[in-house]
């Protein structure tokens, strides 16, 4: 039987999948969201999105989700999330889109979600507006 690796903020790698440690990837941004460290790009901001679904940040989600698209109500899959792939990004000074797949575990059964997300940067901080779903292949 495998016993589940404990998460170590300080240590572990960035489950973003950056290869950074945790606490200077995504981690920064999500320790001082309300105190003004803002994710530096669209990419970034996806990453760190990613990241607080893992790591069940509710807050962090919502607070990076742009007013006009965030949900009246939210709660956090109950899935294991096991990876993210960027396969695609486009930015200019204040639009970004990003294309991954994120894999996961529900149930015992492994899935994933290929989505291209679109990201609007406003008054210098970058916000997840909404995104489209790929059909699996």
């Amino acid at each position: 039987m495998r016993r589940k690796e404990k998460f170590h903020p300080d240590e572990s790698p960035c489950p973003c999948g950056s290869g950074s440690p945790y606490a200077e990837c995504c981690g920064c941004w999500h320790a001082d969201f309300q105190g003004g460290s803002l994710a530096p790009t669209a990419v970034a901001l996806m990453r760190s999105r990613y990241c607080a679904y893992v790591l069940g940040l509710a807050d962090y989600l919502l607070a990076t989700w742009h007013p006009a698209t965030q949900p009246e109500e939210f709660s956090l899959p109950s899935v294991k999330w096991l990876g993210l792939e960027v396969l695609n990004f486009e930015s200019t000074d204040d639009a970004g889109v990003v294309e991954f797949i994120a894999r996961y575990r529900e149930v015992g059964r492994a899935a994933s979600i290929h989505e291209t997300s679109r990201f609007v940067r406003e008054a210098g901080k970058w916000y997840y507006i909404d995104g489209d779903l790929h059909a699996d292949n």
